[in-house]
């Protein structure tokens, strides 16, 4: 029977690679209380089965340094541990057969040289030399990644439980978590949101024991065991297969990884033969979160070679030597998969000491070893040390656990690991599941729809759908004409979307006080834009605060961060109200918006807001903009909100949606959240300094780091000369041909008459002076837009 201790530090649930490698990086931060719980033997859930690819280059530097720093501890452990992994650092080769996927390598290319990382476009030929098995006939380039490596998961796992043991964890198998015990009440309404909940140990089919802190790294097991917990874990297995074959010729240890994504497989070599693999178009899932099968260790499911041909037939192409070669093992494994195609981390909202790793996507043996880590650091310092926003288990609400949503979506987010990763590509599954109240006209009127947070928005009105192109898209024209209205005449937009708040009671100044970087101690009617800072003075949140009464404030913040937002507020004892469902949201903006609205902008100034009547409807009229025209934004009670929208058209505002609104904002240099500005970016950095109020003495969290902070970075506004190129984001800056930064946000731009953007630019080390507007007249700028560079003009002040 296993020896379990009454308590620990740390219990970690899960013996893969995941928990493993959390288990490793807390005792290398000196914790050493640590117990980690398997149900039955390390690796034996959904890692043993993982192809083992570790290819560093990601979408986003911080994903791509996630990965880089995984294969440098998978090459260095041994060394440590005295248990190979099994690393290899091969490299890697990715074949494009259309000339959207060269595109695509292109864009991948120019990423590689922002984040110094090698990579090289190379021609047919040159792949196959790097490939010999593979026919080239119908490939037109491919890229070649130098750092590509593979390692082997269950050698990996092992390796990374003595590295924690050797260190003090404790690691015992055969133990079963069946839940956990909570202090501080039952989940919140708002999905786990319940003030001063707190994990304070793991029931186990061998005994409680005690902890302060758990992590949940059970893998596809990790939904059923938070679910009692009212913590929202979102994901779904789906099976998913390669095949191991016979020996192929000229194939060895050291051949590259070689993915083919228009064929949807990838190959890398074993034991003189290929393993087979890929993400098929259309997926098939496996059992729901909640009947899981006990004991599951080591086990595949059932052969399916009909579903597996898809993929087959395309390596039988790619690899003609398959057709006469015999198939050593087939593998169908379940591997679980988020809505989003991105894993699922962090504590969870409202029960302290909980935390989770969790929802992989089939990259997990690449992202154990950087995930693991950045777990580790947030445990040990309260906090993410990096950027960690778009893995953070707080983009997540209740509605996303549901588990027949799920299901549908599974299904397609396991096919679009190879797919072109289109600009503005939107999830099609499981829509809708939030509308605002003004859907049905929005529908009436052509409206093209996106999704943030759930919620359908209006992306463009007129054209049937969004076209995919690395080019000029068909949808554009309209959203011009959108663009040009707002500038010209009034739009009106439905931002309903935007996360909403009510923080009152006589605490409630001293809190936001605290919590808000700007002072919000300001007259009633008064609105504040404002950051929440984290101690390291990076941006939490980027929002308004209107003062509604003495004792009152109205928060309106992003679409996508309720649950962040409203989980900051409660860890920094700001008891805050969700109203974001109770009001649809009205943008009027432009010229003619006054006039529309029978407001007076002199004596309704900027940043103001009131309480009036508008068709009979009372609602809250707030002076602010993110478009950069006058305007209002309106607070209208949900179901009265068809009924001013109406009255707005009639009075000949023009519906526009969010395209428009990302155009407009860029033209004026409007930074946003989740891309100019995250926890890694203070507002030194983002040109937001006036927006904080470090002249004055007002303490608020992140005061000390943002006076000391010395910008590494600044984010700067580009416009290209040349009006015919799209620019979408992500393209790399160069100066004097010198890569020194990457576009973040962009669009095309009415008002400019071209592509503009917002930049990350690198200053080469922190340094004390600031950037200044006449260094950067000097020119000398150019955007890389896939493989084609473009002359830029660079500024700190916006184009408009």
């Amino acid at each position: 029977m296993p020896d379990l201790p009454q308590r620990a530090q740390v219990v970690i649930v899960g013996g893969g690679v995941i928990g493993c490698s959390v288990a490793y990086h807390l005792t290398r931060l000196g914790w050493t209380d640590v117990l980690l719980l398997e149900q039955g033997h390390l690796s034996g859930g959904t890692t043993w089965h993982a192809a083992g690819l570790v290819g560093p280059l990601r979408a986003s530097e911080s994903g791509t340094r996630l990965v880089q720093y995984s294969a440098e501890l998978y090459e260095s452990l041994e060394a440590e541990t005295g248990l190979a992994t099994g690393y290899r650092n091969v490299g890697g080769v990715i074949v494009a057969r259309t000339e959207e996927r060269m595109v695509q390598l292109r864009r991948t290319a120019a990423s590689a040289t922002a984040y110094d990382m090698p990579c090289e476009l190379v021609g047919p030929a040159r792949a196959q030399e790097l490939w010999p098995a593979m026919q080239v006939d119908d490939v037109l380039g491919a890229i070649w990644l130098p750092g590509d490596g593979k390692v082997n998961p269950t050698d990996l796992t092992q390796s990374l439980a003595r590295g924690a043991r050797q260190r003090g964890a404790r690691v015992v198998e055969g133990v079963r978590v069946t839940g956990f015990t909570v202090a501080g009440g039952a989940p919140g309404a708002g999905g786990g949101t319940g003030a001063g909940r707190r994990v304070t140990g793991v029931e186990t089919d061998h005994g409680v024991v005690e902890a302060e802190v758990v992590v949940n790294c059970g893998g596809q097991w990790a939904k059923a065991l938070a679910d009692p917990l009212g913590v929202t874990v979102p994901l779904h297995s789906a099976e998913h297969f390669y095949v191991v074959t016979e020996p192929v010729a000229g194939c060895h240890p050291d051949l590259p990884i070689m993915r083919d994504p228009d064929g949807w497989t990838y190959f890398k070599e074993e034991t003189g033969g290929l393993v087979v693999g890929g993400f098929e178009p259309d997926a098939k899932p496996w059992r729901s979160p909640s009947d899981l099968p006990h004991p599951f260790e080591f086990q595949l499911l059932e052969e399916d070679w009909e579903h597996f041909s898809v993929l087959m037939d395309q390596a039988v192409h790619r690899i003609p030597a398959l057709a006469e070669t015999g198939i050593r093992k087939f593998y169908n494994g379940p591997e679980s998969f988020t809505p989003d195609n991105q894993f699922v981390m962090g504590e969870a909202p409202g029960l302290a000491g909980y935390f989770v790793g969790a929802g992989f996507n089939s990259v997990g043996i690449a992202s154990a070893g950087g995930a693991g880590r950045a777990l580790a650091e947030w445990i040990v310092a309260g906090e993410p040390q990096d950027d960690l926003v778009a893995v953070d288990i707080r983009r997540f609400a209740p509605f996303h656990g549901d588990e027949d949503w799920l299901r549908s979506r599974v299904a397609e987010v396991l096919g679009l690991h190879y797919a072109v990763p289109w600009p503005l590509r939107e999830m099609t599954s499981g829509r809708p599941q939030r509308t605002s109240s003004l859907h049905e006209q929005n529908v009436a009127a052509g409206a093209v729809f996106g999704t943030r947070m759930g919620w359908e928005r209006p992306l463009v009105f007129g054209p049937a759908d969004l076209d995919h192109t690395w080019g000029r898209p068909a949808w554009l024209d309209a959203c011009v004409a959108e663009q040009v209205a707002c500038r010209t005449d009034v739009a009106v937009f439905d931002q309903t979307s935007f996360s909403k708040y009510v923080v009152e009671g006589p605490d409630a100044l001293a809190g936001l006080q605290r919590v808000c970087a700007a002072d919000v101690d300001v007259a009633v009617g008064a609105c504040v834009y404002t950051p929440f800072l984290n101690e390291r003075g990076g941006y939490e949140a980027d929002l308004t605060v209107t003062r509604t009464a003495d004792e009152a404030f109205l928060l309106v913040s992003s679409s996508a961060t309720t649950v962040r937002d409203l989980d900051w507020l409660a860890r920094h004892g700001v008891a805050a109200r969700d109203v974001t469902e109770d009001c649809a949201v009205l943008g009027v903006m432009g010229p003619r918006s006054p006039a529309l609205l029978g407001l007076d902008e002199e004596t309704f100034p900027h940043a103001t807001s009131r309480e009036l009547t508008l068709a009979g409807v009372a609602l809250r009229a707030t002076r602010m903009t993110y478009v950069g025209e006058v305007g209002w934004e309106l607070l209208v009670p949900a179901d009265a909100a068809p009924v001013v929208l109406q009255v707005l058209r009639d009075g000949g505002a023009t519906d526009a949606g969010y395209l428009a609104i990302e155009a407009l904002r860029l033209e004026k240099g409007y930074r946003a959240f989740g891309r100019e500005l995250g926890p890694t970016v203070t507002p030194r950095e983002a040109g937001l300094v006036f927006a904080t109020a470090l002249k004055g003495d007002k303490e608020f969290v992140g005061r000390a780091a943002l006076e000391a902070a010395r910008p590494e970075r600044r984010v700067v506004s580009v416009v290209l000369d040349d009006p015919e190129p799209m620019v979408w984001g992500g393209e790399l800056l160069l100066r004097d041909g010198v890569p020194c930064g990457q576009v973040t946000s962009a669009a095309w731009g009415a008002t400019v008459g071209a592509a503009v953007g917002l930049a990350s630019l690198r200053l080469g080390g922190p340094v004390a002076a600031p950037v200044t507007s006449a260094d950067l007249a000097r020119g000398g700028f150019e955007v890389d837009v896939a493989g084609v560079r473009h002359p830029a003009h660079v500024t700190l002040r916006a184009p408009l």
